[in-house]
């Protein structure tokens, strides 16, 4: 299996949104929603809508770390939030499953992420592309490593830039540079 990759091209996220867009609002707002989030699948699975739905921060407890993290919502996204969610009930999972009040699995948000980026081009894409590609435009945006790291909580500066796939292209434009 090809490691994971952000999506880089602004472009190709649009893309991706359209794709998903085709099933439903469900979909679209998954990748949407982690995207702009930075939270690992298996927290955003977890969510409620009360846990967002007309809220400014979300504190949650991370599976993976055991950590509480607290994490301020866009604007846009509290927009997305409230249109996604007008017509669910607080106890309602964000990412509810077909067959009853439960949230869907990590496999099939796999599925659901990996067919559309198929559909379009996208390759080496699963769940932690949409963790990836927020890591990776905040820091293009930004260019601040030491907040992105704090944000990921990560040990040190050079993990959370090969994490982002930033050290693969610092490597890739000194290459395309030399040739004897």
């Amino acid at each position: 299996m090809n490691e994971v990759q952000p999506i880089r091209d602004p472009e190709m996220i649009e893309q991706m949104k359209r794709e998903l867009a085709k099933n439903g609002s469900r979909d679209l707002f998954l990748f949407t929603f982690g995207i702009n989030t930075g939270l690992r699948i298996s927290d955003i699975l977890e969510l409620t809508v009360g846990d967002v739905r007309g809220k400014t921060h979300v504190n949650i407890q991370e599976r993976k770390t055991e950590k509480k993290k607290r994490f301020k919502l866009h604007y846009e996204l509290k927009e997305a939030i409230d249109d996604y969610t007008k017509n669910m009930n607080d106890t309602d999972y964000l990412f509810k499953s077909k067959r009853g009040n439960k949230p869907i699995q990590r496999v099939q948000a796999y599925k659901i992420l990996n067919r559309a980026a198929k559909n379009i081009g996208l390759e080496e894409i699963a769940t932690h592309t949409m963790r990836k590609t927020f890591g990776y435009h905040f820091y293009k945006k930004t260019g601040d490593i030491a907040m992105l790291q704090e944000i990921f909580n990560h040990s040190a500066p050079s993990v959370t830039k090969r994490y982002i796939g930033i050290t693969q292209d610092e490597i890739d434009k000194v290459i395309d540079g030399f040739y004897l």
